[in-house]
């Protein structure tokens, strides 16, 4: 796992405490909205100031997905199940996604077979995930499927951008779908939201946070990560975010760090190392095709 990796983890993981407080001011599609908008606006400002062109008619379609799939959809099922089911299940089923996207790899994308070595990494991640998140089992069916649903959906984002869109300049994708996503936002939250905004100084520093450095700064990495790495790979270092959420928590929120949390992670790690690591079969046939090379 490399250094952008790494610091797009401590990113999104410290912003679940970012995202905790702004809910506590504003409702939490609004918020969600509001970052976007602002990561959207950045963006746009970059994009002009580096006269980096529109995007091509032929590519619109998908960039619509990836935004309704990844920015638009994905936060509202998360909203609305974290009201019918347990924060750490909801993050649990969230989190599966380097599951459906490594599974989805495997049958669409050339080259990148889900391997017995990647499958008991991701199994081993999942179950760490689980132990750390503290898993309360229950809650409503439908929101549990709707939760799983979130994951998928970004699973299927992240596969439309490897197989359509990985030619696109990771700045003009980043911008496009999160305006076009960050909108849909908005309209679902003047549509059905009902609740108060509390304006301060501090709401408009976790809008800023979220939707500069976690948003604009953060999806423009993990796209520049995604296109230039295995899907399976990118995807299960993903499971070290919700893991720096819980520190995070624990540091900045006071919130309990238990025994069983420090397990969940260790496993969480040894699945990232297992996935990213070559196995000896790798390494050997690396190390044949450099000798077999002519001087």
């Amino acid at each position: 796992m490399n250094a952008s990796m790494v610091i797009l983890c401590l990113i999104w993981g410290f912003n679940f405490v970012i995202m905790k407080l702004g809910n506590g001011a504003f409702p939490p599609v609004l918020f969600a909205a509001l970052r976007f908008l602002t990561g959207a606006i950045v963006l746009l400002g970059v994009v002009y100031m580096k006269k980096i062109p529109l995007p091509n008619k032929s590519d619109l379609k998908w960039y619509v997905l990836c935004a309704l799939f990844q920015t638009t959809f994905f936060n509202i099922a998360i909203q609305i199940s974290l009201n019918h089911v347990s924060a750490g299940l909801t993050s649990v089923l969230t989190y599966s996604m380097p599951l459906f996207l490594s599974i989805m790899a495997h049958w669409w994308i050339p080259g990148e077979r889900l391997t017995p070595r990647k499958t008991i990494g991701i199994a081993l991640g999942l179950f760490g995930l689980c132990l750390a998140m503290n898993i309360h089992l229950g809650g409503s069916i439908w929101a549990l499927l709707l939760a799983l649903s979130s994951a998928i959906l970004w699973a299927l984002a992240n596969l439309i951008f490897k197989l359509k869109l990985k030619h696109c300049d990771s700045i003009q994708f980043t911008t496009w779908q999160m305006t076009i996503g960050a909108v849909g936002l908005l309209l679902y939250s003047l549509s059905f939201e009902h609740g108060e905004s509390n304006w301060g100084w501090m709401p408009v520093v976790y809008i800023l946070f979220s939707g500069i450095v976690a948003s604009a700064l953060a999806f423009v990495m993990w796209n520049r990560i995604l296109s230039r790495t295995e899907a399976s790979k990118a995807a299960i270092s993903l499971l070290l975010v919700p893991v720096v959420g819980v520190i995070s928590g624990c540091i900045f929120l006071h919130e309990n760090l238990k025994i069983g949390t420090l397990a969940g992670i260790l496993f969480v790690l040894v699945g990232i190392w297992i996935v990213n690591s070559k196995s000896a079969h790798e390494s050997h046939r690396v190390e044949s095709n450099v000798e077999e090379k002519p001087l």
